[in-house]
């Protein structure tokens, strides 16, 4: 079984392109789903509270993912205690879904990763696409995604790696700042170009 890592910065049109290979019959692994999911892990529970106080448990007894993303987005070693705690929870829970898939016989998987590169997941992939857009569009796509100004969506986009820096790491780069049809249609090509050169096709 191949594992195709998918990422892109934010605003490039990502989670569009794992769409359209979930279309095509693809197993996807969502690191964003499992990035929630991971609240739900009793050992990180007791981890988070312990090093950020019951302050940012909510109501209904689970951390409030917002109050907790105030506070690591502006301590840069906060966050990285945040992401000491969860991400090696993530990592084991994306390792059991690609065993999984593996299982029932899946030809390939899909690890669709924001932080693909920066939490290490390049090591486990056979292929990295990296999916791109120009800057205006990439700016336009997050003002209109989280309803902010123009400040912050830059300021959003300058948090992240760069275009430039992730597309040193790909394999395959899908260039997203056209339609979705002209997406579809670069999807359809890679997915052939795969076939044939993993599967003889």
């Amino acid at each position: 079984m191949k594992i195709i890592g998918l990422t892109g910065s934010i605003g490039c049109g990502k989670s569009s392109l794992s769409d359209i290979f979930r279309k095509h019959g693809i197993c996807i692994i969502d690191a964003d789903i499992k990035g929630r999911e991971v609240y739900e892990n009793k050992e990180v529970l007791e981890n988070l509270y312990k090093e950020f106080g019951e302050e940012i448990k909510s109501s209904d007894g689970r951390p409030d993912r917002k109050l907790l993303g105030k506070i690591v987005f502006s301590d840069e070693k906060k966050l990285e205690k945040l992401n000491d705690i969860t991400h090696p929870a993530i990592r084991q829970m994306i390792e059991d879904d690609i065993k999984a898939a593996e299982n029932k016989g899946e030809k390939a998987v899909v690890i669709d990763a924001a932080l693909l590169i920066e939490a290490g997941y390049t090591s486990i992939c056979d292929i990295i696409i990296v999916v791109t857009c120009d800057e205006g569009t990439q700016i336009e796509r997050v003002m209109r995604r989280d309803n902010c100004t123009k400040e912050t969506a830059v300021s959003k986009i300058k948090s992240q790696m760069s275009q430039t820096e992730k597309k040193k790491y790909a394999d395959y780069v899908i260039d997203n700042s056209g339609t979705i049809k002209e997406l579809e249609n670069q999807a359809e090509m890679f997915i052939e170009k795969f076939e044939v050169d993993y599967f003889g096709k």
